[in-house]
């Protein structure tokens, strides 16, 4: 059988349908029998499979090339559920399903037995959530499993907020894509682990720190988050491995007095740097291609046309929806070097800063 190089997995003929009724109903069947369908959330797409179903599990970290001991979230469509996956539901998790469900919140419970350890990645807690997109629940309710879905793109790459960026990443080794247009968020859900008497954030997201501490109190962020260790075992996915890289070596540029701002210090370190960098030539004598992620406010202060807007402001919600895109855009630029600003990092921005440094490799270049 002929095989794709990337973890050696066997070529499929890969069906792109619309997430319309008929478009559903078919890719409901492909789950039901075991197989592999990317759809849409709210969030970004994901790539789903019968979470109940150790095969299928494997199937999907194969397919995306990602390590084995990252677990999987499990896509519900009703509240009722959690307490067939969970094993104990403390009455915060609760309350939390009932502020935000349906919604871009993930939590992690202790696993019930049914769920098997590849979908959880070995742990003994299981990731839990229900999406908003009326696509999704379709898709799980049709199907009538629950779906095991990471992000649908190959591991490390920028999660997929188009059918197309899925296309691009994994046609030949997953069955269907559902096209249901761009997404609305653009940055995966916020996780929090429930199995301590104080929640904890493994992943920042939409759903802030102050939206969940208006509902349940205090709230941790995991120290991980903050100062990532290559060395733990991810307790949810985001925690451990790279993530979100475009192929050009990323910097993001601070102002260390003022981090949340776009100072004249950043702007100008920035500018030194396009001259820095476009003096470099390749093995072809080739001048090298730097790209300047930028807002609409700033992006007359560069000495380039080779800008990427995140939009008009630094507001969180416009940027979150156009990152991913964005780091994606810098791939097809064949950009070499690419230059970020930085983004304030309370509430939202902290969840745009969280991917941006991952994207970076925690590379900052302050001034």
């Amino acid at each position: 059988m002929e095989t794709n190089k990337l973890s050696e997995v066997p070529l499929v003929n890969t069906i792109l349908l619309s997430a319309d009724k008929e478009g559903i109903s078919k890719a409901a069947k492909v789950i039901a029998a075991g197989g592999l369908v990317a759809f849409p959330t709210e969030t970004v797409y994901g790539l789903g499979g019968n979470a109940l179903e150790a095969d299928a599990s494997q199937r999907i970290y194969a397919a995306k090339g990602r390590p084995s001991d990252n677990p999987l979230i499990v896509h519900i469509a009703s509240t009722d559920s959690v307490y067939e996956l969970a094993s104990n539901v403390p009455e915060k998790a609760k309350m939390l399903m009932e502020a935000f469900w349906p919604g871009p919140l993930t939590i992690i419970l202790p696993k019930a037995d049914i769920v098997p350890d590849e979908t959880t990645g070995g742990l003994k807690t299981v990731a839990i959530r229900m999406p908003s997109h009326p696509a999704a629940l379709s898709l799980i309710q049709e199907s009538g499993v629950y779906i095991a879905a990471p992000s649908a793109n190959l591991s490390g790459k920028p999660s997929p907020t188009t059918a197309q960026h899925v296309a691009d990443d994994l046609t030949g080794r997953i069955d269907v894509i559902l096209d249901g247009g761009p997404v609305g968020i653009g940055i995966e859900s916020t996780i929090v682990d429930l199995t301590e008497d104080i929640p904890t954030i493994l992943r920042p997201g939409f759903i802030t720190k102050k939206m969940l501490e208006n509902i349940v109190g205090t709230v941790n962020i995991d120290k991980a988050i903050i100062h990532p260790d290559p060395n733990l075992r991810p307790k949810a996915p985001g925690m451990k491995y790279t993530h979100y890289a475009p192929k050009g070596s990323l910097s993001i540029i601070e102002d260390k007095d003022k981090p949340s701002e776009v100072t004249e210090n950043v702007i100008n370190k920035i500018n030194s740097l396009l001259d820095e960098y476009h003096m470099k030539e390749d093995s072809q004598h080739s001048k090298k291609k730097v790209v300047v992620l930028t807002t609409a406010d700033n992006a007359k202060s560069y000495n380039t046309d080779n800008l990427i807007l995140l939009g008009e402001d630094d507001s969180g919600k416009t940027v979150c929806s156009k990152l991913y895109a964005a780091l994606r855009e810098c791939d097809k630029l064949n950009a070499d070097y690419i230059l970020s600003e930085s983004f304030n990092r309370d509430e939202l921005g902290g969840a745009i800063m969280n991917r941006l440094l991952k994207a970076a490799g925690q590379h900052v270049i302050y001034v």
